[in-house]
């Protein structure tokens, strides 16, 4: 589409009036002699200016104007940086076109499809191709940009399947991959299985067949395993890595060199999933459940997602993986989108550790408090047994002392009479304060029932190593947590007390590991409480040795929820056709399409009133929340993308009459519920 900008002055125009000297005027610079117009991606972020605009090109700019290139133009009285888009001989525009102002950088960092994807994840979750430009393409660093890209690497011979060959159809997924086909695949390993290896042998059989790989991580200590798992198997300088904690100048030299050519196998978090890789052949995303996968910047695209719409666009291989199956792999799997890859039953059966639950009917016999006590006494017995033979896991869902305190009576969790936050012990030594205004509670009393005595809801990973060290004298208790993560432990007899995700890998697996609070995991409140539980224990449980070899779990929580009974037949798969079946049912994501609006009431109200909604839609709310208030919108799963573009529409029409304030719009939220 054409600008609607008008155009600068070509030359100093000063006309005298009668009698008056007369200035020489200067001749405007010639334009390019080839393809004159520049078609410019401008960086302004408004739903209703989200197109490309028409510029001419001069010719002293010809050679560097070229597609892909950073660009500066003159936008609404004020300078902005863009892209070019596209370089064509005229314009649709009737007008005079503005002159490109300067080539900031030649190197043409966008490629056509990235330009593609972006406005494919632009409308699918109705944003603006500009935020979306802004997660793809990093900030512009000079003095990287002038450094030469390494040769790219011989392309390797393709490695034997290793791990896949105990995965039905997992020969057939690599033999897809080395024949240059476009396998799709939702993949589930077994337990013990070593996933980096696996990982690293779908990327090296993909760049055996001359193509690129992307592999999507959820965070950089699952990077630093997938990275050596590449290393080993291809040798170094066989792939980069792309995370946002490497220096602004270290990353775009990497990225530079995947632009250029130089590299095609590509590891990273999630704005990896928009790395420039050339001739991409395979996309995968690991641990698809994992939140971080989840942009938190506009229009806030999940990674898998991204890479699902890539793969699509070019004709590549996809694979969703992890130990545990989310809802929205599953519908891959139930609209035959994507194929199951698992491990055959025996498989799984010779590697699984053998589960307990604490809550069942001979537990329950036998400790009358198994159901509800926090360390029940098959812990005990289960993590003294095991630090006989090794280290024992002992998993615990939140960081802290006692994140949360309800009465010790009528169990009514204990709230701020001030803001109604929730009360917490930070400290043994401390009274209750509050989560949110840090009011201190001294003298606490329930409003239910008038105790005066707390108990822990959920108990911090500092307090269970703290009982951990006095129950069991001389054993080492070690913590790892997201501020102090250990990447790997020994294999001498020791307590490992570790937050979800921060498991630190022992040599030779772990003997026995403890999954506490799990009813409290249960019993949150979200649409995902029972799928991200399990994911949690499916993760832990990898790292535990055989029941063959002596491995033991003891999940802490009802026997008979859904997600402990997939945890104990481990069977990740069944318990997501549950999941999805259930919220097909109640018509929630992803058996139907959510969009969330939150705002100050009036624009949220004003939004809604521009929505021109799809067939099927409904509008849940708006209820106030602490942010102002909240609507929920939700449409039938084929609706999707009239939903997405009845949002940009109704949010292009506000921008454009530059009324009320910002309503921030994120479609499938992660946290729904």
């Amino acid at each position: 589409m054409s600008a609607s900008e008008p155009a600068e002055p070509d030359q100093l125009a000063l006309v005298a009036a009668p009698g008056r000297r007369r200035f020489r005027t200067r001749e405007p610079e010639p334009l390019a002699g080839e393809r004159q117009v520049a078609s410019v991606l401008v960086d302004v972020g408004l739903p209703h200016l989200d197109r490309p605009f028409d510029y001419l090109v001069p010719a002293s700019m010809d050679d560097d104007a070229v597609v892909g290139a950073r660009v500066s133009v003159r936008f609404a009285g004020t300078d902005h940086d863009g892209f070019v888009v596209a370089r064509k001989d005229s314009s649709d525009h009737d007008g005079k076109l503005a002159r490109l102002r300067r080539v900031v950088s030649a190197e043409p960092v966008l490629a056509p499809e990235i330009v593609a994807l972006a406005r494919a994840v632009a409308d699918r979750y109705a944003g603006t191709v500009s935020d979306v430009l802004r997660l793809a393409v990093p900030p512009r660093h000079a003095t990287a940009e002038k450094a030469a890209s390494p040769e790219p690497p011989d392309a390797p011979e393709r490695p034997d399947p290793g791990g896949w060959a105990e995965h039905v159809d997992g020969v057939a997924l690599l033999d897809a991959l080395a024949g240059g086909g476009a396998p799709r695949a939702v993949w589930n390993p077994g337990p013990a299985a070593d996933w980096p290896d696996l990982v690293a042998r779908l990327v090296a059989t993909t760049l055996s067949a001359g193509r690129g790989a992307l592999v999507v991580l959820p965070d950089g200590r699952d990077l630093e395993l997938a990275s050596a798992a590449l290393t080993a198997l291809l040798g170094a300088g066989s792939h980069v890595e792309l995370a946002a904690d490497a220096g602004p100048s270290t990353r775009y030299k990497r990225w530079l060199a995947v632009r250029r050519g130089a590299v095609r196998a590509v590891v990273g978090t999630r704005s990896a999933a928009f790395a420039p890789v050339h001739d991409l052949g395979l996309v995968v995303v690991w641990d698809d459940g994992d939140d971080l996968h989840a942009e938190p910047r506009a229009p806030y695209p999940h990674a898998r997602e991204v890479l699902l719409l890539r793969a699509f666009q070019a004709g590549a291989a996809a694979v969703v993986g992890g130990f545990a199956r989310t809802a929205e792999a599953e519908q891959l799997v139930a609209t035959g989108w994507a194929r199951p890859v698992t491990p055959s039953r025996p498989a799984v059966r010779a590697a699984a550790p053998r589960v307990h639950s604490s809550g069942d009917d001979h537990e329950q016999a036998r400790d009358e408090a198994a159901r509800t006590a926090r360390l029940p006494s098959l812990a005990w017995r289960t993590a003294r047994a095991g630090l006989g033979r090794g280290p024992v896991l002992v998993q615990v869902p939140r960081a802290g002392y006692l994140p949360g305190v309800a009465c010790g009576r009528c169990r009514t969790p204990a709230r701020c009479t001030a803001c109604s936050g929730p009360l917490v012990l930070g400290q043994a030594d401390r009274p209750p304060r509050c989560a949110w205004c840090a009011t201190e509670y001294p003298s606490w009393r329930c409003g239910e029932c008038g105790h005066g005595a707390l108990r822990a809801t959920v108990v911090g990973v500092r307090r269970t190593a703290e009982e951990l060290g006095r129950a069991f004298p001389g054993v080492p208790v070690l913590l790892s947590r997201g501020d102090a993560v250990r990447s790997s432990v020994e294999a001498e007899p020791a307590l490992v007390v570790a937050t979800p995700g921060a498991e630190p890998v022992a040599a030779g697996g772990y003997a026995a590991a403890l999954l506490l609070d799990g009813t409290a995991l249960l019993a949150r409140t979200g649409l995902r409480a029972a799928e991200e539980a399990l994911r949690r224990w499916l993760r832990a449980a990898a790292l535990v040795r055989p029941g063959t070899m002596g491995g033991e779990i003891v999940v802490v929580a009802d026997p008979g929820a859904p997600a402990v009974q997939a945890l104990v037949r481990w069977d990740p798969a069944g318990f997501a056709g549950r999941e999805l079946a259930e919220r097909s049912g109640l018509h929630l994501p992803p058996a139907a399409r959510v969009a969330e609006l939150t705002g100050a009431p009036a624009d949220v109200d004003d939004l809604l009133m521009h929505l021109d909604l799809p067939d099927g839609a409904e509008v849940i709310g708006p209820v106030p929340v602490d942010d102002g208030a909240r609507a929920m919108i939700r449409a039938p799963r084929a609706a999707g993308t009239a939903l997405a573009g009845a949002l940009r529409s109704a949010a292009g029409i506000r921008s454009a009459r530059r009324t009320g304030g910002s309503v921030r719009v994120r479609v499938d939220p992660v946290d729904f519920g």
